[in-house]
């Protein structure tokens, strides 16, 4: 099933789906897959997994961190792939490679898009590839049913929505604001009038992510967007109160 197939079925039940993430290999495998397990019996309906990289040039301080930590630790791109059938084929919720794409171009093309299909994977977000590079990727992808996340951000012309809209399948990821991952957004007309004016351009889902991180983000984003993206506000619950904390903020944002 495409990823614009499940997000309708999904959404048949519930007005605003839930998109989550967690970076491979940190904290600890073992401990990816308890948020996972969390994340499921709250009914999250996507997750993100990031495949740790040197230079995640679009997260912010937080995910940075992870990333060095977990590659610190000794995650491997063959531990991750291996971690996402794992999931994959365990919880009710499909599973995305977030990551760079620098970790693509070393393996090759034709070879990721395989392993992320062998591994249940149904798309992947690499906020490093425009979409002028990307022809190839794309071609592969739609050959082997995978899609690619186009983001989409408030920076963007209207001429450069089009011509990323027009590349999109499965989702759209619009991003909430300017910068990296991490900081507050603020809720407001802004980031509705840039959901309307990715709907011109586009007729796949839009998720909304950057900043997301209370029921009351939810509450507001609800008519407007398929998907809510939640990934720093996890993280840090995670951290800083572990599993105990992680069911308490999805029971509360989802609630």
């Amino acid at each position: 099933m495409g990823l614009e197939t499940f997000i309708a079925e999904r959404k048949q039940h519930k007005d605003l789906l839930v998109m989550a993430h967690v970076v491979c290999g940190y904290p600890s495998f073992e401990a990816n897959m308890q948020e996972l397990e969390i994340m499921d019996e709250a009914g999250v309906d996507l997750v993100e997994l990031q495949f740790p990289f040197s230079e995640p040039s679009a997260d912010g301080p937080l995910f940075v961190r992870a990333n060095e930590q977990s590659l610190k630790a000794g995650t491997t791109v063959d531990q991750c792939f291996e971690f996402m059938a794992q999931a994959s084929k365990r919880f009710s919720f499909k599973v995305l490679m977030m990551g760079y794409y620098n970790t693509v171009f070393k393996m090759g093309e034709d070879v990721f898009v395989e392993r992320l299909k062998a591994a249940g994977g149904v798309g992947y977000i690499l906020p490093d590839l425009p979409i002028e590079e990307s022809d190839n990727l794309h071609k592969l992808s739609a050959e082997e049913g995978v899609e690619p996340v186009i983001l989409m951000t408030p920076t963007s012309s209207d001429k450069r929505l089009a011509q990323l809209g027009a590349a999109s399948r499965g989702m759209v990821y619009a991003v909430a604001r300017k910068g990296v991952t991490g900081s507050k957004t603020s809720m407001d007309d802004d980031v509705i009038s840039l959901i309307s004016r990715c709907r011109e351009h586009t007729n796949v889902p839009i998720g909304v992510g950057f900043g997301i991180s209370s029921k009351a983000d939810m509450d507001f984003l609800r008519g407007s967007a398929d998907l809510a993206i939640v990934g720093t506000a996890a993280l840090k619950t995670w951290e800083e109160s572990g599993a105990d904390g992680l069911k308490k903020f999805f029971s509360e944002l989802m609630g």
